[in-house]
C-alpha cells in the first residue's frame, strides 16, 4: 500500500474525529475506504477529501442522511442546518465579546496600578458563565464542591457504588430552576408522557421533528427516546439518570450528535452513562465537560478526556459498548 494511504486510526487523527465516526460514515455509505492485502482499511487522498467535506458538513449541524443528500447535490433541509449554525456562531461572537471586555477590565486595573489576580486570569481560557458550589451528599459526608463554570454537555460517570446517582440528584436540586429525569420516564411504556404529549400540541410538534431528525440519522423510533425527549424539553437544566437506557447503540450516537449540535449558550445537560456511544473520548468537545465518581468515594473530579490525564484510564474503564451495557442491564445469566 503506497505512503499516501493513512490507516484508519491516523486518518482520524488528522480528521479530527473517531475512528468509530469514521466506520459510521461507512456504515451509512457516505464513504468507502479501500483495502489494503491484509484487509485493513486504507484512506488514500479521494478518500481523505470526501471524509473531510463529511466531517465539516456534520460540524455545520447536518444529519447523516442530509450530508448524504448535500453530497448528492440536493440542498434540501440545508436551511434550518444553516441558521442553527449561525446562532451557535453568534453564540460564540457572545462568549468572545464577554471575554474581550474583561481582557479590557483587567487591563484598566493595570493601568492603575492594580494586578490581576491568577484566578481572574486562567478565567479568561475558560467560557463565562456560572458555576456552581454545594455540600456534597453522603457517602462524602458534607465536603465542599464546586464546579464551575457549567457546560452545555456534562458527562456523570463512575463505577456501581461510586455516588454519582447521589451527586446528579444533588445537582438537579441546586441548580436553579432544573429538572431530574429518572428511568421512571420509562414506566408503563411512557404512558405519562403520551398523555403529556396528547395534551400539548406544540410539544408533540416539537418532539415529532426531532424524532425525524434522529431517524434520519439512524436511530430508532421508540417509547424510550420520546420519553426521552420529552424530558429534555424542560425550560431550565436537565439532570439525567442513564441516558442510554432503552436505546440501541445507533440511536444514541443519534442522539449524542444532536446534543452536541445545540451550540454554547445550550440549556445545561447533565448525563449520567456508562456507554461509550454516549461518552466517546475522542470526540469531547470544549462545550463538554466529565464528572468522574471515583470507587473510593473521593469527591467528585473533572476529567480532561486525552490518555494520561487524571482520572482518564478511571473513565475509560467505567465505559463499556451498549451491547455490554444491555448484557449488564439483563443481569447475570442463569442455567
Amino acid at each position: 500500500m503506497s505512503s499516501s494511504f493513512l490507516s484508519a486510526s491516523e486518518a482520524a487523527r488528522r480528521l479530527g474525529v473517531s475512528a468509530k465516526a469514521l466506520r459510521l460514515y461507512e456504515q451509512r455509505g457516505l464513504l468507502a475506504p479501500v483495502r489494503s492485502a491484509a484487509g485493513w482499511r486504507a484512506y488514500g487522498p479521494d478518500e481523505m477529501g470526501r471524509a473531510g467535506e463529511i466531517v465539516a458538513l456534520r460540524a455545520l449541524g447536518l444529519s447523516l442522511a442530509q450530508v448524504a443528500r448535500v453530497l448528492q447535490g440536493d440542498p434540501q433541509g440545508l436551511e434550518p442546518a444553516l441558521a442553527a449554525h449561525q446562532a451557535a456562531l453568534e453564540g460564540r461572537l457572545r462568549q468572545l465579546a464577554g471575554t474581550i471586555e474583561r481582557v479590557h477590565g483587567l487591563r484598566d486595573d493595570l493601568a492603575r496600578g492594580r494586578a490581576p489576580t491568577a484566578g481572574e486570569l486562567a478565567g479568561l481560557l475558560s467560557p463565562p458563565g456560572s458555576g456552581i458550589a454545594f455540600d456534597l451528599p453522603w457517602p462524602w459526608g458534607g465536603e465542599r464542591f464546586e464546579l464551575g463554570p457549567v457546560r452545555p454537555l456534562t458527562y456523570i460517570i463512575g463505577p456501581l457504588g461510586s455516588g454519582k446517582t447521589r451527586l446528579a440528584l444533588r445537582l438537579a436540586e441546586m441548580l436553579p430552576g432544573a429538572t431530574f429525569l429518572g428511568l421512571d420516564r420509562l414506566d408503563d411504556s411512557g404512558a405519562a408522557v403520551k398523555a403529556r404529549l396528547d395534551a400539548d400540541p406544540d410539544l408533540r410538534a416539537r418532539i415529532d421533528q426531532t424524532l425525524a431528525w434522529l431517524v434520519e440519522d439512524g436511530a430508532m423510533a421508540s417509547d424510550a427516546l420520546v420519553a426521552l425527549l420529552a424530558g429534555l424539553e424542560a425550560a431550565g437544566p436537565v439532570v439525567v439518570d442513564m441516558v442510554e437506557q432503552g436505546l440501541d447503540q445507533p440511536t444514541q450516537e443519534a442522539l449524542i450528535a444532536h446534543l452536541r449540535r445545540r451550540g454554547p449558550d445550550s440549556r445545561p445537560l447533565f448525563l449520567m452513562t456508562r456507554s461509550c456511544a454516549i461518552l466517546d473520548l475522542a470526540a469531547v468537545g470544549p462545550d463538554e465537560a466529565i464528572l468522574l465518581c471515583p470507587a473510593n468515594h473521593s469527591p467528585p473530579v473533572c476529567v480532561a478526556p486525552y490518555p494520561g490525564a487524571p482520572g482518564y484510564e478511571a473513565v475509560a474503564t467505567c465505559l463499556a459498548t451498549p451491547e455490554v451495557r444491555e448484557r449488564l442491564s439483563r443481569g447475570p445469566a442463569t442455567s
